[in-house]
Order: structure tokens, then sequence, then C-alpha cells
């Protein structure tokens, strides 16, 4: 098969995976959110939302991955001598077993989830969920710059780019705090 298919079919994988690592953990975060409904709201948000893990993990998640891998490394064997010869695919493979394993904690969570094990706050969940950007920003950079001259500005950036990430969910986690104390100080008083 040419490069060039080769190529193309890794990058639908690749994107296609990374859909599914962003939405299931958004999943999760909504999920664990609907623990705190009323009983009767908490099972039927439950039960649909896990059946959506359930469907989004095998049906796109795993095949992704898999597909991602069967095709990358499919690639890599092609030019095995030029690309472990690159600093920058070196660390693009250390960025995909990263991955890998963040793949594999989100199998752990929704495993626990659908045994109604819940073991990380919502708010947890969002920084979570934005490890999967971080990962996409590296690997991104490193195979489209292929070049570690500017490692360290690219390290830096991506460290002030997580940063960011994170201060944007502590902001949101603020104000959702804001608006809901808001919101019971408004129905309280309308209740007196």
């Amino acid at each position: 098969m040419d490069f060039a298919y080769l190529k193309a079919i890794h990058i639908v994988f690749v994107v296609s995976w990374f859909a599914a690592l962003f939405y299931i953990v958004r999943l999760f975060i909504y999920t664990t959110e609907a623990q705190g409904r009323d009983p009767q709201a908490r099972d039927i948000l439950t039960q649909q939302l896990l059946l959506m893990q359930k469907k989004l993990w095998n049906i796109i998640g795993w095949p992704a991955m898999v597909g991602t891998f069967i095709f990358g490394i499919w690639m890599l064997f092609l030019n095995l001598d030029y690309y472990l010869a690159q600093p920058w695919m070196w660390l693009k493979l250390i960025s995909v077993v990263l991955l890998f394993f963040y793949h594999l904690e989100c199998q752990r969570i929704l495993n626990n989830q659908r045994k109604g094990i819940f073991t990380y706050t919502s708010f947890k969940l969002r920084l979570l969920n934005e490890l999967a950007t971080v990962f996409l920003v590296a690997i991104v950079f490193l195979v489209v710059i292929k070049s570690t001259s500017g490692l360290l500005w690219g390290i830096l950036g991506l460290f002030g780019f997580a940063a960011s990430l994170m201060l944007g969910v502590f902001i949101y986690k603020k104000r959702r705090k804001q608006d809901q104390e808001h919101v019971e100080r408004s129905s309280s008083h309308s209740g007196k």
C-alpha cells in the first residue's frame, strides 16, 4: 500500500481515538454528577450514560486505538532506520505509550462506574479530560515540526498550555460553585 494512504488511514484512526478519549471522560463527568440527583433521575441518567459509555468505548474507542497502532506501526516499519534515528519520533512514541496508559485508565474508570464506584470527583475528571489535550498538542507538534531544536520552547509551551487549561477548569469550577450558591440563596429567599 502507498505510504500516503497508510498515513491518511492512520490519521483518521488517530482523530477517532482522540474523539473517543475526549468524549468518554465527558460521559464520566456527567455520570458522576448524576449521582447527586434525586433517586429517580439518578437511576435513569446513570443507566443511559453507562449505555452511551459502553457504545462509545466499544464501537469507537478501542477500534480506533487498535487502528492507530496497526497503521502507525506499519508506517514505522516501512522506514524503520529513518524513524528510529529521529529524536522527535522517540518523543512521539513515548507520548503515544503514555496516551495508551491514559486509555487504560479510562477503561478502569468505565469499569468502576459500571459497578457503581465513583472514585473521581467531577473536578478531577475535568482535569483528566484536559490531559488528552496535552497529549494531542505534544504529538501533533512533534510530528509536524519534526525537530528537537525548539524542543525546550515546545515543552515550555506545552506546560504553559497545560497550566492554562487547568486554570480554565479551576475558574469554571469556582464560577459554577458561585452560581450554585447564588441559586441556593435565591431559592431560600423566595421560600420565605
